[in-house]
């Protein structure tokens, strides 16, 4: 059962400093967003709280989804339970200012999220200003678009000032192989050092499915042996959009089959995101 106590444990016992770098809440206490696609139903921190116990996890990103547009309220909000152990990827809105971006870094914001999928808030129109803005203050761009698309998006994304973090393997729609003319730009941005991926979502772009989402697999794997000290891992909790959400014991336990050696899965689970987020 997803999200909820009575799910299993997973086989990968995770080490002390574990972080999860990608997840949602949802509060129908704050309004929807008027591009937001989908309303949720909520997702608390006492619900979340439970998976972080069953998979031994200690630290967390907020990351704001696209239901509350540039409202970043909800999950500001959710953060402050977690305390030092939360950082938070947000999405302001283009006329922010600098003391409004100052409050958000003391508040554990570490990155802008672009979501440029239907439902995402920003265009990328100001994608190449607010990435501008927000690096003054210490934040990395957080990316989210089929990954298809990087070959016309390059020359923009090797422009930025700052780190950029990939999501969901890529989320190349659909799944391409490792000698994809695509997946080749994103391993050559893990070339220039300040590129990192998310290992999550899989169930978001895999055509093959559960249990190992095999051809989004490939792609991990290819990702996981370029730049192992730049991977992350995430859940996605709860699963939005999902009308058959996986286990997240699951999802961690992909990393057996994505990383072989357990050195390097401490390393995505722990060291990696301590070092971007600032743990």
């Amino acid at each position: 059962m997803s999200a909820a106590e009575g799910g299993k444990a997973p086989q990968l016992v995770t080490p002390p400093g574990s972080c999860d770098t990608h997840m949602h809440f949802y509060n129908d206490e704050f309004p929807s967003a008027p591009t937001a696609l989908m309303t949720p139903p909520n997702a608390t921190v006492d619900t979340y709280r439970a998976v972080q116990k069953r998979l031994n996890l200690e630290r967390v990103v907020v990351v704001q989804p696209t239901t509350y547009g540039t409202d970043n309220s909800c999950q500001l909000e959710a953060m402050k339970a977690f305390g030092a152990n939360a950082r938070g990827v947000m999405v302001p809105d283009p006329t922010v200012t600098d003391a409004e971006l100052e409050k958000f870094t003391r508040q554990g914001v570490r990155g802008i999220r672009f979501h440029m999928l239907p439902g995402g808030a920003l265009e990328w129109a100001v994608f190449e200003e607010m990435a501008a803005r927000v690096h003054n203050f210490g934040w990395h761009v957080q990316l989210q678009m089929n990954g298809r698309e990087f070959l016309e998006r390059e020359e923009l994304l090797r422009r930025l000032p700052g780190d950029l973090v990939v999501d969901h393997v890529g989320r190349f729609m659909g799944p391409v192989s490792t000698d994809h003319p695509a997946l080749k730009v994103l391993l050559s941005f893990l070339e220039s050092g300040r590129c990192w991926v998310k290992l999550s979502a899989p169930y978001e772009s895999s055509e093959t499915g559960p249990p190992l989402w095999s051809d989004v697999a490939t792609e991990a794997q290819a990702l996981a042996k370029a730049a192992p000290e730049r991977m992350l891992w995430a859940s996605n909790w709860p699963h939005p959009g999902q009308k058959s959400p996986p286990d997240e014991a699951d999802l961690l336990d992909v990393l057996f089959d994505w990383v072989d050696e357990p050195p390097v899965r401490t390393m995505i689970l722990r060291d990696n995101p301590a070092e971007l987020y600032g743990f």
